[in-house]
């Protein structure tokens, strides 16, 4: 029998009723001095940690959809975030269902808020950050998958036919539709799901290893009629979904202001469609979308001629620019072995390094599929080439950076700024760079050193003088790098 009780019942019901009331202000304050939470240059946005740096974030989604009750999380292991840190990796998204923390209203599974705690405390062993992913598929148990819990399953007694050979396309059934709209508009379940986060972030927002929150994945809604997928997510965007995001953002605020909360659009814009969500009125929202090839997804093999990439970075773009908010993409990848497939890896990094400052690959684990891992444990042949230098940290404005595979080269031009302290960290794994690397510094005055999988930057020059940093690989047999 699972132990279950009311997590700290009269804090989170008095701040429930302050949300309810309308009682919180809508934006939390800053705190007088502290450094910047984030920098944006030109058109991106970038996290800030505490000394005014420009963060960037590599990892993967940890997920274990087959487990529940006593048994949930029991596929993923510390070994899983020290393997993904041994690589140069530091963030991990990792799934949680509601239907498993809160198998009866009201209720939470306190083993199962302490098996979350447990692998935050694996990923900061491993200086690994974590966003925690209230994951759904097709809404919940109720309809045979994982998320909304079956007591708040509403469909109205509309039938369901599972579909196994195309499972999103259960996302069409009316009796679907249907829970999902009782989920945004029904007050008793819009309380709960406030609730639920209430309780997730009053148990874990204060670990040193949160990154934050995203408020649910791959959202979906109820077409009105004669509406299409374009019209109705549209709709649903400005309207429900805007609504919700910030509903669920208040509720957090009363009992973790500082954590990020990271907002997604629908799954529209995967076929280049712009999003039409609204501004959401927090300090620090994050935009989490997702970047699946939607031809690969179908079985097919990647199209470097195609026009999926530059039509996504053209939708995918104004949002996040307009309202400066960060763009970590929370969900991307594909089969690694379609005859393409290393070409799509380096074609989505790059990609992503143009218009995002960090992604999460779907998913660190061992076997087929999206799995980094084959059944050895040994990376993908193709796979592999998401092993890439990045700057995590960068003391200053981050202008450009790439990385060119073919001659494992890369480049960091940045602006120095007086309110950035320390010095830039760029991750050089060691996979990318067996027989050793070799650093160039141009621009003011300058040193670095090489350890472990960190090239540390250290600068001298004024405010306002750009550097561009070069690490390339070793002409020479392997030596340690010095300054």
């Amino acid at each position: 029998m699972r132990l279950t009780s009311r997590v700290a019942p009269v804090t989170l019901a008095v701040a429930m009723a302050a949300l309810l009331l309308g009682l919180l202000p809508a934006q939390a304050q800053a705190h007088p001095g502290r450094a910047p939470d984030r920098i944006t240059v030109g058109d991106r946005t970038f996290i800030a940690d505490g000394q005014g740096r420009a963060l960037q974030w590599r990892g993967f989604n940890l997920a274990d959809k087959s487990s529940r009750g006593a048994d949930a999380f029991a596929d993923i292991h510390e070994s899983d975030l020290e393997g993904m840190a041994a690589r140069g990796f530091n963030l991990a998204r990792l799934a949680f269902f509601w239907d498993d923390l809160e198998p009866s209203p009201g209720h939470y599974d306190r083993g199962y808020l302490s098996k979350m705690r447990r692998i935050l405390d694996w990923a900061d062993r491993y200086h690994i950050k974590v966003v925690l992913d209230a994951h759904q598929d097709v809404y919940g148990p109720h309809f045979g998958s994982r998320g909304v819990p079956d007591w708040a399953s509403r469909d109205e007694g509309l039938p369901f036919t599972p579909i196994p050979e195309d499972w999103f396309s259960e996302y069409f059934e009316p009796s679907v539709q249907t829970a999902f709209d009782h989920l945004y508009k029904d007050a008793d379940l819009r309380a709960a799901h406030a609730h639920m986060w209430m309780t997730v972030a009053s148990a874990l927002g204060s670990h040193p290893a949160l990154l934050g929150y995203d408020l649910m994945n791959e959202p979906f809604a109820k077409f009105l009629e004669g509406e299409d997928l374009p019209a109705a997510a549209a709709r649903f965007e400005a309207t429900e979904l805007t609504e919700m995001w910030n509903r669920l953002a208040r509720a957090i605020r009363l009992v973790d202001r500082t954590s990020w909360v990271f907002v997604e659009p629908t799954v529209i814009v995967g076929l280049g469609v712009p999003t039409r969500l609204g501004h959401i009125d927090d300090p620090h929202a994050g935009y989490a979308p997702h970047f699946y090839e939607t031809a690969m997804e179908t079985g097919a093999d990647y199209d470097p001629n195609g026009t999926f990439i530059p039509a996504y970075e053209a939708a995918i773009s104004d949002y996040p620019t307009r309202n400066r908010m960060p763009v970590i993409v929370g969900e991307w990848g594909g089969n690694p072995y379609v005859p393409h497939a290393s070409r799509f890896v380096t074609d989505m990094t790059a990609s992503l390094d143009r218009f995002s400052s960090g992604w999460t690959w779907w998913q660190w684990c061992r076997g087929g599929g999206y799995c980094f891992l084959d059944q050895s444990g040994a990376a993908k042949p193709n796979a592999r080439l998401l092993v890439q230098p990045y700057a995590r940290a960068v003391a200053g404005d981050p202008l450009a950076f790439a990385y060119d595979p073919a001659t494992r080269t890369y480049t960091l031009t940045f602006r120095t700024r007086d309110n950035a302290e320390g010095p830039t960290q760029i991750t050089v794994p060691r996979d990318t760079y067996p027989g050793g690397y070799r650093v160039d510094v141009q621009g003011g005055r300058a040193s670095w050193d090489g350890r472990a999988q960190t090239v540390t930057v250290r600068t001298r020059g004024a405010a306002g003088t750009v550097y561009k940093v070069t690490i390339s690989p070793n002409r020479t047999p392997a030596t340690e790098p010095r300054p």
